[in-house]
């Protein structure tokens, strides 16, 4: 069976960015940003996308182009020993496990965004979003509804595999996100009270700094939204093929900038939009599903449609990133199976399915009394990809890359032609990135 790959680098380039940019972006970013101080948090942040985030999403691509095969047969294939496909099936099982939640969230988005359509979410009085969104996700029926319309989606486009499915999506989505995302903003800046919330992210804090929590966060953050440790620019870089001259520096390099710009335009959004009638950005996880709401609300006139614009980019965000997550198990269960593209989706599309029912009942429906480790489903299944398999295959990857490979076949799998770039790429994949990530596993398992 031939192995399917991109019809163009803007394709691959687009899914890739696809990829980094969803919830991570538009939902964690913000809310992040704002319990740890705006600017100040924003400022370490970007250093560390440059140090650990660059670095790894360059690593992963290499192991990809190099395997041409899933991510465990990439691992098998370029690794010194067998003991390194360990990293290979952690990765397919990071990305199923992280997209069976993700597609929860995801429908809670799309939950909101035929509410604002249909007028139901405009009804509600002052002060009572908290309670329109506990209803919402503490229901039986609704979260499963909305966890099988985004699953139905997404098997939907992968069915139709790399060219005609994912390329061509992200050929359509990421040019509208972006559209979409500088029109919200350009409004958001309009509003009185948006200045406020242009100081409070882009001018540090100074004594923030002081928190070491706001470390912890940043590298966590760069770790999350640029889809590192679960296996997709692995994936992604096994669809490349070996002869098309893909420069991997300048793509992990547009992917990086390109992420990180739309994390910062929703942040711009976002403040100005929360800042204009005087509420905080420190609100935490429900930052978009009950502060914005109560925001859009009180928007005079354009309210209604801000908020349908909104959450439709949140969620083709978050599904551009759903697909490139499952995609991960689908390329694995091809290879590793034999099995058609359209077999394996449909399989694998109704396994997480079917993973995703205990963490859309678990956020105060029937399973909300299930816990493990005393969290509810979904946030188990999250606190343990986020805090431990994702910095776990992170660190799998750099050590593969940067040490398990001689140094020749690290930058030539990496495209690297300036010596100095190449020296300095060596420097951060085997001592700077590592000890990072070391810190935060750390920090994570031994509490911070």
């Amino acid at each position: 069976m031939a192995r399917e790959q991109w019809g163009t680098k803007v394709g691959f380039m687009l899914a890739a960015v696809g990829s980094a940019v969803g919830l991570g972006n538009i939902w964690r970013f913000p809310y992040i940003t704002g319990e740890y101080g705006g600017g100040a948090f924003l400022l370490v942040y970007l250093v560390c996308v440059a140090i650990i985030g660059l670095p790894v999403i360059l690593a992963e691509f290499s192991i990809g182009k190099r395997g041409q095969l899933d991510a465990v047969g990439s691992y098998r294939k370029t690794a010194p020993s067998k003991v390194w496909v360990a990293g290979g099936w952690l990765a397919v099982t990071t990305s199923f496990l992280i997209v069976s939640f993700y597609a929860v969230i995801t429908g809670w988005v799309l939950h909101y965004m035929f509410g604002y359509l249909m007028g139901s979410v405009q009804q509600v009085e002052s002060g009572g979003v908290e309670g329109y969104f506990l209803d919402t996700i503490g229901a039986t029926w609704t979260p499963i509804f909305w966890l099988v319309v985004v699953m139905a989606i997404i098997v939907g486009i992968l069915y139709f595999g790399v060219q005609k499915g994912i390329e061509l999506s992200s050929k359509i989505f990421m040019p509208l996100l972006a559209i979409i995302l500088v029109i919200l903003a350009g409004y958001s800046l309009t509003l009185d009270g948006a200045l406020e919330g242009m100081s409070f992210l882009f001018i540090p804090d100074w004594s923030a700094l002081a928190d070491p929590a706001l470390y912890l966060a940043a590298i966590g953050q760069s770790f999350f939204t640029l889809s590192l440790g679960m296996g997709i620019m692995i994936t992604y870089g096994g669809y490349l093929s070996r002869q098309t001259g893909t420069n991997l520096p300048a793509t992990a390099r547009n992917v990086v900038i390109l992420d990180t710009l739309f994390a910062i335009v929703v942040a711009v959004a976002i403040f100005g939009a929360v800042y204009a009638i005087g509420m905080e950005p420190s609100q935490g996880p429900a930052l978009i599903f009950v502060v914005l709401p109560e925001v859009f609300n009180q928007m005079a006139g354009a309210g209604t449609i801000f908020a349908i614009a909104f959450f439709f980019l949140v969620f083709i965000a978050a599904l551009t990133s759903a697909i490139s997550l499952a995609e991960v198990s689908i390329s694995a269960a091809i290879e590793r199976f034999k099995i058609s593209r359209q077999k394996a989706t449909l399989i694998l599309g109704a396994l997480i399915t079917v993973l995703g029912v205990p963490s859309a009942l678990s956020q105060g429906g029937p399973l909300s009394e299930f816990l493990i480790f005393g969290l509810p489903f979904l946030d188990f299944v999250d606190t343990l990809t986020d805090s431990y398999f994702l910095p776990i295959g992170g660190l799998i990857v750099v050590l593969l890359v940067g040490w398990g490979w001689t140094k020749r076949a690290t930058l030539d799998e990496a495209d690297f032609r300036n010596p100095m770039i190449a020296t300095l790429y060596l420097i951060l994949l085997r001592f700077i990135a590592p000890a990072m990530i070391i810190i935060i596993l750390a920090l994570n398992i031994f509490g911070s």
